[in-house]
């Protein structure tokens, strides 16, 4: 069995020593980022190389929302609006602001799935509120009413695994609330449980279906005033699993974040036992790979069975990609336009 645990490479091609590291340590999939995208040609040679590493078709993640977070960038690709210009043209037109988010997932799928990247971290469901940190959400959030990011999501998914690429909701249960970035610091949230349920879960709680999601690196003080939800056993078995009801392939938000402390075999070793199953590890040294590896374990039991059924065969939805964009234009136009 695989290790449960997610790995990139220093460089933007594997070095002889991660070669022979990642086929010992055997880990489910890895992740790429903005230095492996420096061309479609160099990132599917990549993909290759690390599916090569461990000897089988392994997942490779990217983020690629859109707007500021995106690893493969313009010129050499496509520029993609940020989430939040669909949630604009929703307030003009819904039927057309929920078409335009399908096609935008199918032109992402195409996009990262002519690559040989078949898992996007999308859709985003946290839902933003107006004393938040706008960095770590702002237009990286659909809109600011659940309702209307279910819509927007639920089509940007369903275009995605057309275009060929599977999806990842994050960040369970919720990260709108956070009054700081969890790459820089811890955020604690101190909303009741029906303020949180209300708002924050209700999102996640729609599409629970989604077969793989995201934890957030938040405390939520109402269920675990100790613990961010990623290494809470109370914010992962009782709200993600139970209260909100999701059944699939749940990773750790990025384990380096500065919002957690610790070992880096600690992070990986606390967020397994409280049920996470797939730890993310991004940009680890050798060092710290080496050291998450004594902290990881096999990928077994419940977590093999939801990441089986989390990557079904797929058929790709046939469709000219420029003449998609061209239409993507069109309809965005009301909100993009310049005067």
């Amino acid at each position: 069995m695989p290790s449960a645990i997610v790995f990139d490479s220093e460089g933007a091609r594997l070095s002889p020593d991660e070669k022979a590291f990642f086929r010992d340590a055997d880990p489910w999939g890895f992740i790429v980022f903005a230095r492996h995208c420096t061309s479609a040609e160099e990132l599917a040679a990549h993909c290759a190389e690390l599916r090569e590493s461990v000897g089988r078709d392994a997942p490779i993640m990217i983020d690629q929302e859109g707007g500021r977070v995106a690893r493969m960038k313009p010129p050499t690709f496509p520029a993609h609006p940020a989430p939040a210009i669909f949630g604009e043209l929703y307030r003009l037109d819904p039927k057309k602001a929920v078409a335009a988010s399908r096609l935008n997932g199918w032109l992402l799928g195409r996009l990262v799935s002519d690559c040989g990247v078949n898992i996007n971290c999308i859709p985003m469901l946290d839902v933003p509120q107006p004393d938040a940190d706008p960095t770590v959400i702002g237009d990286r959030a659909f809109a600011k009413h659940p309702d209307v990011i279910v819509q927007l999501a639920a089509s940007a998914a369903k275009g995605l695994i057309a275009g060929g690429a599977f999806p990842v909701i994050k960040h369970l249960p919720g990260h709108g609330r956070a009054l700081c970035d969890s790459h820089h610091e811890l955020p604690t949230v101190d909303a009741r449980k029906q303020d949180l349920a209300a708002v924050d879960f209700a999102p996640f709680k729609q599409l629970n279906d989604v077969a793989m999601g995201m934890t957030a690196h938040v405390v939520y003080e109402a269920y675990d005033a100790e613990r961010p939800g990623t290494l809470s056993p109370v914010i992962v078995n009782d709200v993600i699993r139970g209260e909100i009801g999701f059944d699939g392939l749940l990773f750790t938000d990025d384990l380096k974040m500065k919002a957690l402390g610790g070992a880096m075999r600690a992070r990986v070793a606390d967020s397994l036992a409280a049920g996470c199953d797939i730890a993310l590890c991004c940009n680890f040294d050798m060092a710290q790979k080496a050291d998450a590896m004594t902290g990881v374990k096999a990928l077994e039991g419940e977590g093999a069975r939801r990441a089986a059924a989390a990557l079904p065969a797929q058929a790709i939805e046939a469709g000219e990609v420029e003449a998609g964009y061209e239409e993507l234009a069109k309809l965005l136009k009301p909100v993009t336009a310049t005067s």
